[in-house]
């Protein structure tokens, strides 16, 4: 790839576009982005949206479209907050900046790599399957079935829409499901909880299971049933079985570890990976393969949590 070269010259220079600070995965994002770029001996700065996706634009058309050379990075990372930022990729490659899109597939991206001498490529997380471990999940935890309280991401991210497809896929048909919104934050768990308590109906519905689309939504969910109740109901609420997504290792793991969270979905950070993918195409002047996929997996195994729901039923009867 000719047109790379010049960019081998000096030291590389990332940006990482990442959604936002306050949820546990993106945080083990930014910092896989900046032990990767430690690693490699190339610079990187990270931004966060504030789940924003007008936010997100702003900011990195304002880097690739700025005066100064020194400013303009050699390779974006971007996870996006809304929409596989299909213009904002384009302007990039047109001014000579690799594009690695993370955690989401875009079919331009193919496009890309024919049109401009620049590396572009997706690296993804499986997010059906994802979904399908959490239905899993449910199955293992309430073989009896049950109702689940399932709090969903972000509507026009289309990644928490594969994931709801995944656990539909594979819950059992005696598991119900009440879906509430939430924005991937505990904050934003909190809230959704709060409101469906202000319903009529909350009160009359058995609920057996708690989710979140990811782990800090299920937290903010249980803080909010804590907050909220007292005495036998409160201790009810407390002792069903939480679950969510990302099993980050100071936030979900640990949740996990201490009895807070029974189960989630480990989520391998990309953006490290894909800094280091970017760097080797630039420096090696090649085009990495247009999209490579990371399996998540249960935590516990779905082994391991079927041996912990049965013992909890043993306990029960």
């Amino acid at each position: 790839m000719a047109g790379m070269g010049g960019l081998g010259m000096k030291k590389l220079s990332f940006l990482v576009s990442l959604m936002t600070d306050k949820n546990a995965y993106q945080k083990d994002q930014a910092a896989a982005a900046k032990a990767a770029a430690t690693r490699l001996g190339v610079d990187v700065r990270i931004f966060f949206a504030d789940s924003d996706a007008v936010t997100q634009s702003e900011q990195l058309l304002r880097a690739i479209q700025s005066d100064a050379e020194d400013e303009r990075p050699a390779g974006i990372v971007v996870h996006p907050v809304g929409t596989a930022l299909e213009r904002v990729a384009r302007e990039a490659a047109v001014r000579g900046i690799g594009w690695a899109l993370v955690n989401r597939e875009a079919d331009y991206i193919a496009e890309l790599r024919d049109r401009h001498n620049v590396p572009a490529f997706m690296l993804t997380l499986d997010q059906e399957e994802i979904g399908r471990i959490q239905g899993r999940q449910f199955a293992v935890l309430l073989p009896r079935g049950g109702t689940v309280i399932y709090i969903i991401g972000p509507s026009m991210n289309p990644v928490f829409k594969l994931r709801q497809a995944g656990m539909l896929a594979t819950k059992p048909a005696n598991i119900q499901i009440v879906t509430l919104r939430g924005n991937l934050t505990q904050d934003s768990g909190y809230e959704a909880v709060g409101s469906w308590l202000r319903l009529p109906t909350s009160r009359t519905t058995l609920v057996d299971l708690v989710a979140g689309q990811n782990d800090d939504m299920a937290m903010g969910a249980r803080q909010a049933f804590e907050d909220a109740m007292s005495g036998e109901e409160r201790e009810r609420w407390t002792s069903l079985p939480y679950t969510g997504c990302d099993a980050s290792s100071g936030a979900g793991a640990e949740w996990i570890r201490r009895g807070s969270l029974t189960a989630s979905v480990y989520l391998p950070p990309t953006a490290g990976l894909a800094v280091e993918t970017l760097a080797q195409a630039i420096q090696a002047k090649t085009q990495p393969s247009l999209q490579r996929q990371i399996a998540p997996v249960s935590r516990p195994s779905l082994e391991s949590l079927a041996e912990a729901a049965e013992k909890m039923v043993v306990v029960t009867r």
